[in-house]
């Protein structure tokens, strides 16, 4: 019973535990307001928003309700209308969309500039009448919560023509006739374009940006090849802080037959997020991930190398070390001795603001000749190289600077037993000669980071915090 009790007690405290616990993700990707607005001005276009804006029904929306609703005025309206024959959009651009943060920094205010020229006719004047339009559509995007499953999206909230920001002006003035009928037309605009934005246009924004969503997912979900593994993303949830998309991804580590090897997602693992600053995006991976990729590239093997053919020198020193522990033992040492190195466990990679550490484990084991079983000795070897990353287009690459036996124990030994600090020094340097060139071998393919050109970036950049590896488009 007692037992029992405890068990529960502890159950309870871990519980309590992970509930107070803040949970990170195990990658974020973070937007900023220029590949937002480029990712919906790109929508915009796809939906074919300018054709929209060119289509508007400026006359019948001009006769639709007489200025105030006054019969008398309505009556004016009509015979200024009267003498129009056509009235129509010629042409139309939307200029730079801007994103700003609202102002609980929890929602996205995206104005969209609309600039038009549209031109009438009338029996008063030949020529056509061309008037200059500005205006701006305004747009309030949220994050959305599905109640059954939880997933988050982005929705338009609200969408309208901003006011104060309508312009409309004569291009060209023309007779005393014809000009005060433009004035009263351009007066009749005011009210009606407005109206047209929000009921012809708005509906096309929704859209983009429902597509837009659907495009961030589809961006998320391209396969990160790591050697023959993949790490694919999928998206948690999505938030907006301030002026920023920020989607938390979970992530999954595949085989070459697309099986799970490894499934991350969110928990206690801290996550360091750098401040955006001028990045247009940022990509963080947690620590946990990074070590996965590592572990893709370098797996556990065996390495093998008759010393003495390959490295001659070195094998030499190695028998003038061993000497000193025994010259009987050193004098059984052959010409094709072996030297094996077991990465039993893949490295580890450590972060730190700047700083990058890879800790490893090896095996070493010396046999006298190629026909002898047994090891002549066998070290453990708690080893730490220092590392670089390097980015070359979308590659990053890691490589491995110089290496050290940070701690060398004595596992067992056919000569007996001796301090194996005694080998430190020619241990390290065998690491350095043998498994330091086939790490980075296997690290020099690197790892293709497809996100940053599919968001139409040609090279990344890296940074690291305390906890992550931090992927940005490199600067021009």
């Amino acid at each position: 019973m007692a037992s029992s009790r405890t068990f529960t007690l502890l159950c309870a405290l871990l519980a309590a535990t992970l509930v107070g616990a803040t949970l990170s993700p195990p990658a974020v990707l973070v937007l900023g307001p220029e590949v937002i607005s480029e990712r919906l001005t790109q929508q915009l276009k796809e939906h074919d928003a300018v054709n929209i804006l060119q289509q508007l029904p400026l006359l019948s929306a001009m006769r639709e309700k007489p200025a105030g609703g006054i019969p008398i005025i309505g009556n004016l309206v009509n015979s200024v209308l009267n003498l129009i024959i056509w009235l129509k959009v010629t042409s139309a651009n939307i200029l730079q969309v801007q994103v700003q943060p609202s102002d609980n920094n929890q929602e996205l205010m995206v104005t969209i500039p609309l600039d038009m020229v549209a031109g009438f006719n009338t029996p008063l004047v030949k020529t056509i009448v061309e008037m200059h339009m500005e205006t701006e559509a305004q747009a309030t995007i949220r994050v959305r919560t599905n109640s059954k499953d939880q997933a988050t999206r982005l929705v338009l909230s609200s969408c309208s023509n901003s006011q104060g920001s309508l312009r409309i002006s004569l291009l060209q003035k023309l007779s005393f006739l014809v000009n005060p009928l433009a004035n009263n037309v351009m007066k009749l605009l005011v009210p009606a374009l407005p109206k047209l934005v929000k009921s012809q246009l708005c509906p096309v924004i929704e859209e983009a940006l429902e597509d837009m969503h659907e495009d961030l997912l589809r961006l998320v979900n391209v396969s990160i090849p790591v050697s023959f593994d993949h790490l694919n993303f999928d998206l948690l949830s999505t938030a907006i802080k301030g002026n920023v998309i920020q989607l938390n991804l979970g992530a999954r580590l595949l085989d070459s037959e697309k099986n799970v090897k490894r499934w991350f997602n969110e928990s206690a693992v801290p996550l360091t997020m750098p401040a955006l600053d001028s990045a247009p995006f940022t990509l963080a991976m947690r620590q946990d991930v990074v070590n996965a990729m590592m572990a893709a590239l370098i797996p556990p093997e065996e390495i093998m190398v008759l010393l003495d053919y390959v490295l001659p020198e070195l094998a030499l020193r190695l028998k003038s070390n061993i000497e000193v522990i025994s010259e009987k033992a050193a004098n059984q040492l052959g010409h094709t001795q072996i030297v094996k190195i077991l990465i039993q466990e893949s490295p580890e990679v450590l972060l730190d603001q700047g700083i990058v550490k890879v800790a490893q484990l090896i095996v070493l084991q010396v046999f006298a000749t190629n026909e002898v079983r047994r090891p002549f000795y066998t070290l453990g070897i708690e080893a730490s190289s220092d590392a670089q990353f390097h980015t070359e287009g979308d590659q990053l690459t890691l490589s491995l600077d110089q290496i050290s036996s940070d701690g060398i124990h004595l596992m067992n030994s056919d000569i007996g037993l001796f301090n194996p600090e005694l080998l430190k020094d020619i241990t390290t340097e065998i690491l350095a000669s043998v498994l330091l060139p086939n790490e980075n071998g296997k690290l020099r393919p690197g790892i293709s980071v497809p996100m940053v050109k599919a968001l139409g970036f040609k090279a990344a950049s890296w940074s690291l915090t305390k906890d992550a590896l931090v992927v940005t488009p490199a600067s021009e």
